[in-house]
């Protein structure tokens, strides 16, 4: 009787111990990547595309490959360019038109593409229906909007909403379309068990596991919004709307200042590389991070 009465005490040490064992293994430790390996790893390698694209364009440029400065200014002369922009005060406001429309049009993208993607999840005719249009709208170029947008309102900010809106939204919804494609029935079953069906079901079950795919989506979603808006700035250039990136350069264009057109081309790539590495790629990861997809560091 006592060897019976002591035999489930060690079956439940040893699923305690086992439980244990497991809890460690799941639980990673918390380590701080060091200041210099942080440097190493993250900066050094944009930094060094960086000084390499630079030096094949002077290398252009001093050894006469191209020797007409109409054609490609020298890498100074573009400095030269933004450091006059900085000094009279209009270099903030060129990326600010820009930043300002390219971030509204994108939060305008997101809240008409996640409960569209949600719909044609869910709904089968509007998948059969509206998921090929949406593929085709995804492929179309964001210039083609330009024309009938300025046509049917004019040349002013809403004109500029409605392209970043028709080149972003299809990504937006698209990515979220296949993110819950992707989600194991498994975790959908598992949460009609537990009583999350409808509305709750999709907030605590459906939208956080499709988050992979969102996140693609969103950050797809914007390089076509901010593709878009540049496309708009450049073609329905007018000085009612302000003088954003785009129509700086296209005003760089018609005066043949090549300098003017490779400032706003810096500025251009240097805003959405920014936008990519402080917003886009730190959600990303956080993401990936919190499935196991990604290794901590």
């Amino acid at each position: 009787m006592a060897a019976t009465d002591t035999a489930p005490r060690a079956d439940d040490g040893d699923l305690a111990g086992l439980e244990a064992g497991l809890d460690a293994l799941e639980a990673s430790p918390t380590v701080r990547t060091p200041l210099r390996r942080l440097l190493t790893d993250k900066m050094l390698p944009p930094v060094l595309a960086l000084t390499l694209v630079l030096a094949v364009w002077q290398a252009l440029v001093s050894f006469r490959i191209v020797d007409d400065p109409a054609r490609l200014p020298a890498p100074a002369d573009v400095w030269y360019v933004l450091h006059d922009a900085w000094l009279q005060g209009t270099l903030l406001g060129y990326i600010w038109t820009s930043v300002s429309r390219g971030l509204l049009g994108f939060l305008l993208a997101l809240a008409l593409g996640t409960p569209l993607g949600l719909l044609v999840a869910r709904v089968r005719f509007l998948r059969a229906a509206v998921r090929p249009v949406l593929s085709g709208l995804q492929s179309l170029p964001s210039v083609a909007w330009v024309p009938p947008a300025v046509i049917w309102l004019g040349l002013n900010n809403r004109m500029m909403y409605a392209v970043v809106l028709l080149g972003a939204v299809p990504s937006i919804a698209n990515g979220l379309v296949s993110g819950i494609d992707q989600v194991p029935p498994l975790y959908l079953r598992a949460g009609r068990t537990l009583g999350a069906t409808g509305l709750k079901g999709t907030w605590h079950i459906t939208l956080p596991a499709a988050l992979p795919g969102y996140v693609a989506g969103l950050k797809q979603g914007w390089a076509f919004s901010w593709r878009s808006l540049m496309a708009a700035e450049i073609i329905a250039s007018s000085p009612d709307l302000g003088i954003g990136l785009g129509q700086l350069l296209e005003y760089g264009r018609n005066a043949s200042d090549m300098a003017m057109v490779f400032e706003a081309i810096v500025l251009v790539l240097t805003v959405g590389v920014a936008i990519d590495l402080l917003v886009f790629s730190p959600l990303e990861r956080r993401v990936l991070r919190s499935r196991g997809l990604l290794v901590k560091g």
